[in-house]
């Protein structure tokens, strides 16, 4: 019986490499460890012909329009490598350098109007199908630090709508009594007989006098290819008439999920958060550290991405991808101990912040760790309430891009070679 429980799904990502064109798929490298319940699906695009003189008061007609793809990816434990391949494909522009036994991704913003994409694959329950996704974009990205919780990343995603299916449907023309049918080319993925009559779905014949389709009853599928179906017969005419077969082909090298990478989930507890320093190319000197007072700090991106049909493309999916115009903001919510962020408010005040979230080391004084660093912030407001009888604070900060730093880098250091390359 096909397994169909959410806890079998999967999910597989190009993480370190990124697509060499629009719409062309790339190599699956990493299986991320993302929610649950987390789907990554089509948008399919239909209209009917209701605004058309049909002579019928209601429409008659659905038009396909293809579709497009959306997801969210969300890291309830986020690791260091969720991190890098979130904001490498946010972003857009990494350099990744030797650090002792691993490596260092510094990622920045890219200036080009289209970021990097790239190709995602899912497993829908154990046995029910997958689809790989070609052109996946980060629209916005939420990294989230809050008190003694782990460090948590969302990532909205939008595509193309270019999919493809490791199901198929053949028809196969025999006669209505047959008790076998024999596909024209193709196996059936399986590897014992119970998993290759799992992977045929449906078996329907149409009947060849009254024209209408009556499912078939399936009992084996052989080895190799082309396989035969053994049925039993759904009636005793000998007319040849269409059967329709829903079926797993045997799979190509994209239906193997790649294997996780494993890494220690980062806790908030290690995070140290400085406002007020300066970001001199090479190192942020300065600033005031808060630690306690902090509830919570979230750091947003937003791509504002527009992806349309275009001419020349295909009428199945999208051939136009570029950014919006990229937005960014830090929300700081916290117990108000302090004037500090009333006068850079009052003041007007441009100044640096610098997020580390630290993990374990993986090897001695080298550690998983998140940096980040946003050279030119300002506060936009910061009102004053109550939370638990304590007078909190939320500050709504501005990410400003800085004439020479930009407006944030990410260093990610941890195992992995590269991201988005």
């Amino acid at each position: 019986m096909r397994n169909y429980l959410a806890n079998y799904n999967l999910l597989a990502v190009s993480a370190n490499l990124k697509e060499t064109a629009l719409n062309t798929e790339q190599t699956l490298d990493t299986t991320l460890l993302v929610s649950v319940s987390d789907i990554i699906d089509l948008e399919p695009r239909r209209e009917d012909n209701a605004d058309e003189l049909t002579g019928k008061e209601e429409p008659d007609t659905v038009y396909s329009l293809g579709a497009t793809s959306k997801g969210t990816l969300n890291f309830e434990k986020a690791q260091a490598q969720h991190f890098a391949f979130g904001y490498a494909y946010a972003l857009g522009a990494v350099s990744s350098v030797a650090f002792g036994s691993g490596f260092k991704h510094t990622i920045t913003p890219t200036s080009d109007i289209t970021p990097p994409s790239f190709t995602a694959a899912q497993r829908y329950g154990k046995t029910i199908f997958k689809r790989r996704f070609a052109s996946m974009f980060v629209d916005q990205l939420t990294a989230t630090f809050a008190k003694d919780s782990w460090a948590r990343l969302s990532l909205e995603l939008r595509g193309t709508g270019k999919f493809t299916d490791n199901v198929t449907k053949e028809t196969v023309q025999a006669p209505f009594n047959s008790t076998t049918l024999t596909l024209a080319s193709n196996g059936v993925e399986g590897a014992d007989a119970q998993t290759r009559l799992d992977n045929v779905h449906l078996v329907r014949v149409k009947n060849p006098i009254t024209g209408e389709w009556v499912d078939v009853t399936v009992t084996d599928v052989s080895t190799g290819a082309p396989a035969v179906l053994s049925i039993q017969a759904p009636g005793d005419d000998i007319t040849t008439t269409d059967y329709e077969v829903l079926y797993v082909p045997t799979e190509p090298a994209w239906c193997t999920f790649p294997s996780r990478v494993v890494e220690p989930p980062l806790r908030v507890a290690n995070l140290q958060v400085i406002l007020g320093g300066k970001w001199d190319g090479t190192q942020f000197l300065g600033g005031h550290q808060i630690d306690t007072e902090i509830e919570s700090i979230e750091h947003t991106i937003n791509n504002n991405m527009i992806i349309e049909f275009r001419v020349g493309g295909s009428d199945k999916y999208a051939n136009y991808a570029i950014r919006g115009g990229r937005v960014q903001a830090l929300r700081l919510d916290r117990q108000a101990r302090d004037f500090i962020l009333q006068q850079r408010m009052k003041d007007t005040e441009y100044f640096g912040v610098r997020l580390v979230a630290t993990g374990a080391e993986f090897e001695t004084g080298k550690n998983y760790q998140v940096d980040i660093v946003f050279p030119r912030c300002a506060v936009l407001t910061a009102p004053l309430s109550v939370n638990d009888k304590i007078v909190a604070e939320a500050g709504d900060l501005k990410v400003l891009e800085d004439a020479l730093y930009g407006s944030v880098i990410v260093i990610v250091t941890n195992k992995v070679s590269q991201y988005a390359a």
